[in-house]
């Protein structure tokens, strides 16, 4: 549990999911891109498509699969393997770094199983409820959406830490506010990406899971509350 005036190490080891999911990506970005390379004749731009395509998230499918009551494996599978997809190398990079950043801190107090759960499961969240609230919305692929479950149990984390020291509560969500509010100013100087719904989702599903993966529970959490 986050004790008064304890900060996350910055020193502590990567966990070893966080390198056993980084390792994933990047091994996917690895064949995405030179793939096509070693096979011959083959298109990485339509190489990648392709597997946008077959393992990504799509509005359309997910409303079909609800109105026909037909699910599928593999179907529902994509709402794991989005995340280990992204459009180019560079996107990788970035959400490589970032994942590594929050895993780290995430796992220096929550366990590897919380750590899995709050990237995979609330970018699973994410990706159902943005096909939902945006049945128009296309594909949604990326560890981004991800990487807000983390960011959420970080923002956690933090929250209970400024909460013990009496300090202002709402520092703790600085970071959301400032990178929803790119996340928006993006979208409407490009045009549409309402990807920042799953994103939201999913660091909201990411904060409200900490109540349960914290070390001690959800009875320790009030124990302290009541303390403050």
């Amino acid at each position: 549990m986050v004790y008064r005036n304890s900060q996350p190490n910055a020193f502590n080891p990567m966990p070893p999911v966080v390198v056993a999911l980084f390792a994933a990506i990047g091994g996917i970005e690895f064949w995405l891109t030179i793939g096509p390379v070693l096979i011959g004749g083959s298109n990485a731009i339509e190489w990648r498509v392709e597997t946008i395509e077959r393992f990504a998230v799509n509005s359309h499918l997910t409303l079909w699969m609800i109105e026909n009551n037909k699910y599928t494996l593999d179907d529902l599978a994509r709402f794991v393997s989005f995340s280990f997809i992204h459009e180019s190398m560079l996107n990788t990079a970035i959400a490589c770094a970032l994942f590594l950043a929050m895993g780290k801190i995430v796992g220096s107090l929550f366990s590897a199983i919380s750590v899995l759960v709050f990237f995979v499961g609330s970018a699973a969240v994410g990706a159902f409820i943005y096909s939902l609230a945006v049945p128009e919305g296309g594909w949604l692929f990326g560890s981004i959406t991800g990487i807000y479950g983390l960011i959420g149990a970080y923002t956690f984390m933090m929250w209970i830490t400024l909460r013990v020291n009496n300090a202002p509560q709402g520092q703790a969500f600085y970071l959301i506010a400032l990178l929803m509010g790119v996340q928006l100013i993006f979208s409407i100087i490009f045009g549409d990406n309402d990807s920042w719904v799953a994103d939201l989702i999913s660091f909201v599903t990411g904060f409200l899971l900490s109540f349960l993966f914290v070390p001690g529970g959800f009875s320790r959490v009030l124990d302290m509350l009541r303390k403050s």
